[in-house]
């Protein structure tokens, strides 16, 4: 499948998105935000996904950020809380995604571009790759969870920091703080380092991905612990009467 701005296709149990805008350094439009809302809601019913993993096109941008000639036409508060309410929630059918959502950071990961990276559960970096919050810089605040997302991941003390100061980190600055999962090392492709992080992900069962992510997804979006523990049960048993559990158990006793 081929949108307008993204690049996506299905392959072996993965789903694979790329902002095709290299010219553009793969900015943030409106449309694009829609896009990728679109694409990842039409996914979401797919069960034999593993992994989703989200890049951008060429080697210099992840994504810059908004498109700011598409966003200087929204002037009102009206119009700022619309747009941001839009943006997340294409981020939150990322986010809420069924099974682990991979950023894979070819490039700079800027402002919008660091939110969307952060709406991800794992962010996988070039070496080359920075990742900033640095809306500070345009004189905004961050608008689409991304904020909110960061302190999640970080801290909120370092979280504050990040965004105070603008800081832009490297692969391995951001892996430090844990920001970033995996960084490449000098002269290591992103496409090797990524294949090495997937790699054991792909090796588990579709509905127990589902499980964990549905896990992961509860506690990220503060259910209470009494809602968790019934949903690991649930969980659970699913996974356990599945015949892919009594195969794995058939063979270690064997």
């Amino acid at each position: 499948m081929t949108d307008p701005h993204l690049v996506v296709a299905v392959t072996d149990g993965r789903l694979a998105v790329t902002i095709d805008r290299a010219d553009k350094r793969n900015a943030l439009s409106r449309a694009v935000l829609a896009e990728l809302r679109e694409t990842f809601e039409h996914h979401a019913a797919d069960d034999g996904l593993r992994v989703a993993t989200l890049t951008g096109a060429g080697d210099k941008s992840f994504a810059a950020g908004g498109d700011l000639r598409d966003l200087a036409t929204v002037r009102t508060v009206k119009e700022a809380k619309i747009m941001a309410d839009q943006a997340k929630a294409a981020l939150d059918a990322i986010g809420g995604f069924p099974v682990p959502v991979v950023a894979a950071l070819n490039g700079d990961a800027l402002g919008g571009g660091a939110e969307l990276a952060a709406a991800c559960d794992f962010r996988v970096a070039a070496s080359h790759a920075r990742i900033g919050f640095i809306q500070g810089r345009l004189n905004i605040a961050t608008a689409w969870g991304g904020g909110i997302d960061l302190a999640r991941i970080v801290g909120p003390a370092r979280a504050l920091r990040l965004l105070a100061r603008g800081e832009l980190l490297s692969g391995e600055q951001a892996m430090a703080v844990g920001l970033v999962d995996a960084a490449a090392g000098d002269g290591q492709a992103l496409d090797d380092c990524l294949e090495g992080f997937l790699a054991p992900i792909m090796g588990q069962a579709p509905q127990v991905l589902r499980a964990f992510k549905a896990l992961g997804l509860g506690a990220r979006r503060g259910l209470p612990r009494d809602q968790l523990m019934r949903l690991e049960t649930r969980l659970f048993a699913d996974t356990w009467v599945h015949q892919d559990h009594w195969d794995a158990a058939d063979k270690l006793l064997r």
